[in-house]
């Protein structure tokens, strides 16, 4: 029998207050991911009971692996945006994450213009800057579905939230404003420990 693990809801309660988004936008979006990290755990104790009694080859079995991808990145991506926001200050001109985006964009005006215009595509989903380890190269990715359009193997280094749900209650169909206040509040100094 495999060892079952659990993991625990991560406190953001710090980003209460945040200018541009209500404290009812954040607890709303704050009890979504508390969902996902207990579906994320029920997912695991399911498959590891299904499997204890020789019933991984039985069409559950399979249906709770392919939910587990969704369901355990909607976590995770959660964890990277709320981790990400906070932020008072901009991303430091002298850094190395700077330099990258300027080598790879040519200015941090035409990465940015990239990733605002990659968020106000329609559709729901996450932007995410990725950095990709094999080039190296820093791109700002479109992810429709948590568990589908990832880069292997790419490194998520900013993570912005455009489902409904994370900015609807505050902005409505403005996505646009929703992603200057997300600019507003990005805690830069994360992103920059994500960078490799």
């Amino acid at each position: 029998m495999a060892v079952i693990f659990s993991y625990s809801v991560k406190e953001y309660a710090h980003l209460l207050g945040m200018p541009g988004f209500s404290d009812v936008l954040l607890n709303n979006h704050f009890k979504l991911y508390q969902g996902y990290v207990k579906n994320t755990n029920l997912l695991i104790e399911k498959i590891n009971t299904l499997s204890s009694e020789a019933k991984d080859k039985t069409p559950e079995y399979a249906e709770l692996k392919r939910r587990f991808g969704w369901e355990f990145n909607g976590m995770r991506l959660h964890e990277y945006y709320f981790e990400n926001l906070g932020g008072k200050s901009q991303l430091d001109p002298k850094g190395p994450l700077y330099k990258k985006i300027i080598e790879d964009f040519d200015s941090f005006e035409l990465w940015k213009q990239d990733f605002v215009s990659t968020g106000i595509m329609r559709g729901i989903g996450w932007v995410i800057l990725y950095q990709e380890p094999q080039s190296k190269r820093l791109l700002n990715v479109w992810i429709n579905e948590h568990d589908v359009g990832h880069l292997s193997g790419a490194y998520p280094l900013l993570v912005m939230d455009v489902f409904e749900h994370a900015y609807f209650i505050d902005y409505q169909l403005e996505r646009a404003k929703y992603i200057d206040n997300f600019f507003a509040n990005i805690n830069w100094q994360e992103v920059e420990k994500r960078f490799k």
